[in-house]
């Protein structure tokens, strides 16, 4: 029974993604409180009768019974916390949760256990349940994540020569992880202009909390323009482009068509 017992190991987690394995299995990739991003064996699942099917769902938190084994270690009992039901109900958000989901997996690594990255998985998907307007979200998700990342971009103080930004036309530098003042800036090539408002929002986003940032009201020309820019320095940090976010922009030039 002690051997059993040593074996066995309980966590709580959000699924991020699963893969299918073999006719029956699949692979999942969970978030835990107590242990980071694990990589889980859910052994027939995929089977109609199977009972652990509705709880190992993308985006579920659950708590998981866990045995280990030699590849993967393997979920022998699930049971549901939250089902976040209304992220499969509107396909707009399921999208927005498959791009926190796909960006927490790139972000951190395996068996680093971070209380901070769960609780914004958890709160972020809560707040795409239960509000209409996903954009500040996830502009408060992504910020957040880069800070517990270690990527939080620079945006009081040059990069360069440490200067405190004045309100007027910086430059913000993919390469340098921050923004540059007007001398440091100009001339450089992988340098952009950021405008004076667009450093606003980016930084009242970055040392807010996100009741105080869910109030903003954006024109929409800024709102593109915030989006691009964190987009972009997210890929640069990663080093490759992100797959939901192609479906993310199709799905939302087809609402707008449509609207």
């Amino acid at each position: 029974m002690d051997q059993r017992r040593q074996r066995l190991y309980r966590v709580e987690g959000i699924v991020l993604r699963h893969s299918d394995i073999g006719e029956a299995d699949r692979l999942l990739t969970v978030f835990t409180v107590e242990r980071g991003k694990l990589r889980l064996l859910a052994k027939g699942v995929r089977k109609i009768l199977s009972r652990k099917a509705g709880h190992i769902e993308p985006f579920t938190y659950s708590t998981f019974l866990v045995a280990k084994g030699r590849t993967w270690d393997i979920i022998t009992q699930a049971d549901t916390i939250e089902a976040y039901r209304a992220l499969r109900q509107d396909l707009l958000r399921t999208t927005y949760a498959y791009y926190v989901a796909e960006l927490v997996d790139r972000f951190t690594e395996e068996d680093d256990a971070s209380r901070p990255t769960f609780d914004l998985i958890r709160d972020t998907l809560s707040r795409l349940c239960g509000e209409d307007d996903p954009y500040l979200i996830v502009r408060f998700f992504e910020m957040r994540l880069l800070s517990l990342a270690g990527y939080q971009p620079q945006l009081f103080v040059c990069v360069r020569c440490r200067a405190d930004l004045e309100p007027v036309t910086n430059y913000f530098s993919l390469a340098d992880g921050g923004v540059l003042c007007p001398r440091c800036g100009e001339g450089i090539p992988q340098a952009e202009p950021l405008p004076v408002n667009t450093l606003k929002v980016l930084r009242f986003i970055q040392t807010r909390e996100y009741d105080w940032v869910r109030r903003l009201n954006l024109k929409p020309e800024l709102r593109a323009e915030v989006e691009r820019l964190l987009y972009r320095y997210i890929v640069y940090v990663l080093e490759r482009n992100l797959r939901s976010v192609d479906f993310l922009w199709k799905l939302r030039r087809q609402m707008e068509q449509a609207a």
